[in-house]
């Protein structure tokens, strides 16, 4: 805009807060009745919306998008402004922690001040820490206006943050503030003891609360919880936990509503979530994040294999394809010895003993003699091979296949789960089939139901594997049940933790910062250790660390009856049939009548 000779007093004061606190913004919004005559730097674009209350909210959030996200507001009823400011907050995909509202007044009259104070009683005014409230004061006089600078308290006890804070004055005779100080002072370094709500449950070893005093003097501990702590202690703020421990997690509904922890951050009933929270794409359309703070891997502890029990160790040598192929090449081996003899008269007693190298007694044809030639080759390969396939499986044990992969998992059929849906938030969006074959699977129950099939093998569960090398496990799985599961060697997905907040909330930029300290200095390494080392079973992380391993530690045993009971059973199911056939042979010949010539 062009600089005109004549400017009414609130024009060169909002010319003089450009210049001095707004310099550093590329783009400003102007929601304004009347016409403002500024001055705009060189480096800085503007928008100009004429306020329609009807769609107000939509013409602050077209500007809002464009970047032009610190407003100047001069309207009869700024109220309305914040109400809209609020919507686009939450319909909006821009995110500011430092956004600057500067209200300024229609008219130079008292009733003027009252609406502008107002404003600072409004609950949407409470999620903002920059207001500014350029508000007529009682000792103008003449021709020299004189404005009071106010704000809202916002740091401190919570009967305090919403009363108006007055900071300055100017005088348009003189053109100099009284005091020079500064007009935003909420940068967030120093909130003075404020209540900052955090909804949490206890998840081991992100959060753990109700803890004994003698364990911890907050009664409450864990990596997530040892930020929001440390930051309370840089920015001298107060820890109150929200909880909703029943839905956990918690989801949130179509309507901006929800339960848990996401429930608790989306209306507002809590500042900051924490606890296992992972960048999940719906909630970052509704949510703010920080920066990530823990890289965890999910993956599953599914049911151990076990040594193959012993009536079945005589199968082992071979696969069932090899067993498949072994049969066909019996009866083809048959087939053809019946037509070289002409006859089918103990063929198959013959080819199985040839089978098994045992030549038959007489071989006059040279077509027999070829077929006999060419089955005691293919015998003595066979018989040599199951042989040594079986020695090794008397001296090796043979263990069951395991489950290592997601293929695995989805070729099992084997339901997985935990108690929540949140584990699978984050593969939800997929569209590969394998991945929608595994959601399928997913299932949750209570932690009692989740406790009893840990021991029937029946399921895997879900758990996480921390940057330190810990597991993030369920209380469900105990050291019992953990000595019968394998950890898989595949991982799921990858995920990283945030911290969640609203939608520009004056924490984010703070507490990003923060974590990005913590991550440079090693803490989060070194917390996930000691949380891990103090509170967690480390009967159960050894178990499920070590779960692999657990064949190799196998005792070597000589041989006892129990490596020999498949033999055995098919050497007495093999008589008992024989058995079986001959009385069955005895029986037939006694019924037929005898003939006597």
């Amino acid at each position: 805009m062009i600089m005109p000779s004549k400017l009414f007093p609130v024009e060169i004061l909002l010319n003089i807060l450009i210049n001095e606190h707004l310099q550093e913004y590329f783009c400003l919004t102007f929601v304004t009745e009347t016409k403002l005559t500024v001055n705009i730097p060189i480096n800085m674009s503007l928008m100009i919306i004429q306020p329609n209350n009807s769609v107000l909210a939509e013409q602050i959030l077209d500007a809002s998008e464009k970047g032009c996200s610190d407003y100047i507001i001069q309207m009869h009823e700024p109220e309305n402004f914040m109400i809209a400011f609020e919507k686009v907050n939450h319909l909006g995909d821009i995110r500011r922690s430092v956004k600057k509202l500067i209200f300024l007044p229609v008219q130079d009259d008292m009733n003027n001040r009252s609406v502008l104070t107002n404003i600072l009683a409004l609950r949407e005014t409470g999620f903002v820490a920059n207001i500014l409230l350029v508000v007529p004061s009682l000792q103008s006089s003449g021709d020299c206006k004189v404005y009071d600078m106010i704000t809202h308290t916002f740091v401190g006890s919570d009967e305090d943050v919403q009363k108006p804070l007055y900071l300055d004055r100017w005088d348009s005779c003189t053109g100099h503030f009284e005091r020079g100080v500064n007009l935003f002072p909420h940068n967030m370094s120093n909130l003075y003891g404020k209540t900052v709500k955090v909804a949490a449950f206890t998840y081991k070893p992100y959060v753990l609360l109700d803890l004994d005093p003698s364990l911890n003097s907050l009664g409450r501990d864990g990596m997530e919880m040892r930020i929001i702590d440390e930051f309370c202690r840089w920015v001298n703020c107060t820890v109150e936990i929200v909880r909703d421990d029943e839905h956990e997690w918690g989801e949130i509904y179509e309507n901006n509503t929800g339960v848990g922890v996401l429930g608790n951050v989306v209306e507002d009933r809590a500042d900051i979530g924490i606890t296992a929270l992972y960048s999940w794409y719906d909630e970052f359309r509704v949510l703010d994040f920080s920066a990530p703070i823990i890289r965890t891997a999910i993956t599953c502890v599914a049911p151990a294999p076990r040594i193959l029990t012993s009536w079945d160790l005589p199968l082992v040598p071979f696969t069932w394809t090899m067993w498949m192929c072994l049969v066909f090449t019996f009866f083809y081996a048959s087939f053809a010895l019946s037509i070289a003899q002409r006859s089918t008269d103990n063929v198959f007693l013959d080819t199985f003993g040839m089978m098994i190298t045992q030549t038959r007694e007489d071989a006059t044809s040279w077509r027999i003699r070829s077929i006999t030639g060419w089955m005691l080759v293919t015998g003595l390969v066979i018989d040599n091979a199951y042989s040594g396939g079986l020695a090794s499986s008397f001296t090796v044990p043979k263990y069951e296949a395991s489950i290592d992969t997601v293929e695995d998992l989805v070729d099992r059929k084997m339901e997985w789960g935990a108690t929540h849906d949140a584990w699978i938030f984050s593969i939800m969006l997929s569209e590969e089939p394998l991945i929608k074959s595994l959601l399928s699977q997913f299932k949750t129950y209570p932690a009692d139901i989740l406790r009893q099939k840990s021991f029937s093998r029946s399921m895997a569960f879900s758990i996480e594997h921390l940057p330190a090398g810990y597991f993030a496990i369920g209380e469900y799985i105990t050291k019992e049940a953990a000595m019968d599961l394998e950890i898989m060697l595949d991982k799921i997905y990858y995920e990283q933790c945030v911290v969640m907040l609203r939608k520009s909330s004056p924490y984010t930029a703070k507490l990003s910062e923060l974590v990005g300290r913590l991550h440079q200095s090693g803490l989060m390494l070194s917390w996930e250790t000691q949380v891990a080392l103090k509170y967690l079973d480390f009967k159960v992380q050894l178990e499920v660390r070590l779960s692999r391993a657990r064949k190799d530690l196998e005792e070597i045993e000589p041989l006892s009856i129990k490596q020999l009971l498949g033999i055995y059973i098919f050497y007495f199911g093999g008589v008992v049939i024989a058995l079986l056939v001959f009385f069955g042979e005895l029986l037939s010949k006694c019924s037929k009548p005898s003939i006597v010539l």
